[in-house]
C-alpha cells in the first residue's frame, strides 16, 4: 500500500458522507488518507458539490492534508484506489418510494431491504455493483470494497460470488444494537463483546460478554421493562411480545418485527403512508433539510441533525473497518462476509452477517452456537430468498425471482404476486434492463 491512502466513495453525494468525513478525520493518525474522491452521477452533481465543499471545510478546520476531489468519471476515481466505499442508491429515493407504494398497493409491507421492495432494490443495484467490480478488477485489483449500499447482504453476496474483488458488507443495525447494550450495562464500547449472527437486517444478539459473564439476560430484562435503546432512530417505538423474547433467549434486531409482528406493521405502514407518507417520502423531505444545512458556508462539522437519519453509524463503521484492515487491529466487528461454517445449517459460500475479527486479510467470522430450530428454519428460508434474488438480478430470470418471493413470509402469493411483480419490473425498467425482454 502507498504511504498515503486513496479512498473512493461511490455515491459521494449521499447525506451520510459528512459522517464518513468525520470518521476519516478522527482516524487520520492511523488511517493516513491523502486523496478522497467523491463519485456520483449527473443527477447527483449538485449534492456531491455541496458535500465536497463541506468536507473541505471540515478538513481545513482540523489542519489536515487530504485532497478532496469530485468526479462523475468513476474510472478516473478508481485508478489505484486502496479502499472503495459503496453507498449509492440506484434509482435514488424516488425508486425507494415507488417500491414502498407498489408493495402497499398489493397489501404487502413496503420496505427497501425486505420483501418485494428488497427484491426490486437488489435488482436495480446488483448489476451496477458488478460493473463497479469489473472496473476495480482492472484499475485497483488489490483494493477493498466496503459495501453499505442496500440491500447490503445480497449486494455483498453477488460481489463475492461473481467477482474476484475483496468485499465486506456493512450495516449500522448491529452498531446501534451495540451502542444500546453499552448504555444498559454501563460499559464503554470496547469493554465488552456482543456476538451477533444471522443475515443482513435479520440478526440476533447471541452473547454479551462483559467482566467474565454473559449479560444477555440482563439486557433482555431491561428491554422487557420498556428500556430499549437498541432500535434505530428510523424505526418507530414498538414492544416485542414479552413471552416470545423471554423464551427465545436471544435479542432480535429491530427489523425482525417485520416477521414476528407483520400484520401490526402492515397496518402501521398503511396509516403512515396515508398520513405523513412512506418512510422513503419522509427521508426525502429530511434529506432536503439536511442539504440546506450542509450549504451553510459557516458549517465546519457534521451536524447533529444527521443523527436522525436511520443509517447513522454506517460511515463510522466504514472508517473503523478501514482502520482495522490497514493496521491489522483484530477489532471485533459485525460484517457481511462468507459464512465458512460460522452459522451451522447454511452453505459455506453464502453471505451472512456475523461478528468477525477484522485483520489485514479481511474478516475472520466467529463461529456461533447452533440456532434454535425454528429460528434456523427462518434464516434458511430467507437465505434461499436472497440466493434466488441475486440469481434473478444477475441473469434477469423472473422465474427465479418468483420462486424466491414465494418463500418470503412478508410477500403475498398467487395472482396478486404476479401482478405486483410485473408492475415492479415495469416501473423500474430503466434500472432493470435485465428484464427488458418481458416487454418486447
Amino acid at each position: 500500500m502507498n504511504s498515503k491512502l486513496k479512498v473512493v466513495v461511490i455515491g459521494g453525494g449521499s447525506s451520510y458522507t459528512p459522517e464518513l468525513i468525520e470518521g476519516l478525520i478522527n482516524r487520520y493518525h492511523e488511517l493516513p488518507v491523502g486523496e478522497l474522491w467523491l463519485v456520483d452521477i449527473e443527477d447527483g452533481l449538485e449534492k456531491v458539490q455541496i458535500i465536497s465543499d463541506l468536507a473541505k471545510r471540515m478538513i481545513k478546520k482540523k489542519g489536515l492534508d487530504i485532497n478532496v476531489r469530485v468526479t462523475l468519471d468513476r474510472r478516473l476515481a478508481l485508478q489505484n484506489a486502496d479502499y472503495v466505499c459503496s453507498q449509492f442508491r440506484a434509482g435514488c429515493l424516488d425508486g425507494r418510494i415507488r417500491d414502498e407504494r407498489i408493495s402497499l398497493k398489493y397489501g404487502m409491507i413496503g420496505q427497501e431491504t425486505n420483501g418485494l421492495g428488497g427484491f426490486a432494490n437488489a435488482c436495480r443495484t446488483i448489476p451496477i455493483t458488478l460493473e463497479i467490480c469489473k472496473e476495480m478488477e482492472e484499475l485497483c485489483p488489490n483494493a477493498w470494497l466496503l459495501n453499505f449500499t442496500n440491500p447490503s447482504g445480497m449486494v455483498t453476496e453477488a460481489v463475492l460470488k461473481y467477482t474476484n474483488i475483496k468485499a465486506i458488507g456493512l450495516c449500522n443495525v448491529p452498531v446501534i444494537m451495540e451502542k444500546g447494550v453499552a448504555k444498559i450495562i454501563g460499559a464503554n464500547e470496547g469493554e465488552f463483546i456482543m456476538q451477533v449472527a444471522g443475515l443482513n437486517h435479520m440478526i440476533w444478539a447471541r452473547k454479551i460478554l462483559h467482566n467474565g459473564e454473559d449479560k444477555l439476560k440482563i439486557v433482555i430484562d431491561e428491554i422487557l421493562k420498556g428500556n430499549d435503546p437498541l432500535v434505530p432512530s428510523n424505526i418507530p417505538a414498538f414492544n416485542w411480545p414479552k413471552d416470545l423474547l423471554r423464551n427465545m433467549g436471544m435479542i432480535p434486531c429491530a427489523y425482525l418485527r417485520y416477521y414476528y409482528t407483520s400484520y401490526d406493521i402492515m397496518k402501521q405502514e398503511q396509516e403512515e403512508a396515508d398520513g405523513e407518507g412512506t418512510r422513503g417520502e419522509v427521508v426525502k423531505a429530511m434529506e432536503k433539510r439536511l442539504f440546506d444545512i450542509y450549504k451553510n458556508p459557516e458549517l465546519t462539522e457534521k451536524p447533529k441533525e444527521l443523527e436522525k437519519r436511520g443509517g447513522q453509524y454506517y460511515s463510522e463503521a466504514a472508517c473503523e473497518l478501514m482502520a482495522s484492515i490497514h493496521n491489522d487491529k483484530r477489532t471485533v466487528m459485525h460484517v457481511n462476509t462468507r459464512n465458512n461454517g460460522a452459522i451451522n445449517g447454511l452453505p459455506d459460500d453464502c453471505t451472512v452477517e456475523v461478528s468477525s475479527i477484522i485483520t489485514k486479510n479481511g474478516p475472520m467470522p466467529l463461529n456461533v452456537e447452533p440456532f434454535p430450530n425454528d429460528t434456523l428454519r427462518l434464516i434458511q428460508l430467507m437465505k434461499e430468498f436472497e440466493t434466488l434474488t441475486v440469481e434473478s438480478a444477475v441473469k434477469g430470470d423472473l422465474v427465479a425471482a418468483k420462486r424466491g418471493l414465494i418463500l418470503n413470509p412478508i410477500v403475498n402469493t398467487g395472482t396478486i404476486l404476479d401482478e405486483a411483480l410485473k408492475e415492479t419490473v415495469r416501473e423500474n425498467l430503466d434500472y432493470m434492463p435485465q428484464f427488458r425482454w418481458m416487454f418486447e
